[in-house]
């Protein structure tokens, strides 16, 4: 009975496989993001040259996202075209327009952001 009462902290969803590769990536991401601003401000010798050379780079970086986005895009239009086939009805089909505006969404307030940033 002790241990039945203690289930609700160990919900089955945060102990899954799925969650836990997920968080892993998650983590190497960050963990590599930040690796990468630490060489960056060794290299260029201080917070301020390492801000300047990430302003001086912004268009390369704009491309960089734009080639991210146009790649995921692509997957998800094939992801959304697989999806459609084996489940046809009209509830799937509101949820897929639910999540693509609010991706879109998403990105515009992102690049948006980051354009009144650098204006």
């Amino acid at each position: 009975m002790v241990t039945r009462a203690w289930t609700w902290l160990r919900p089955a969803w945060l102990f899954n496989r799925r969650v836990a590769v997920a968080l892993l990536w998650v983590l190497a991401v960050a963990g590599i993001a930040a690796g990468v601003n630490v060489v960056g401000l060794r290299v260029v010798g201080s917070i301020d040259g390492w801000e300047r050379w990430l302003r001086e780079h912004s268009a390369h970086f704009l491309m960089w996202r734009l080639l991210v986005y146009a790649a995921t895009a692509y997957g998800w239009w094939w992801m959304r075209r697989r999806l459609r086939e084996r489940e046809p009805s009209p509830e799937v089909h509101q949820r897929l327009l639910r999540v693509e505006i609010a991706a879109v969404v998403t990105l515009v307030l992102l690049e948006g952001s980051q354009l009144l940033r650098s204006g």
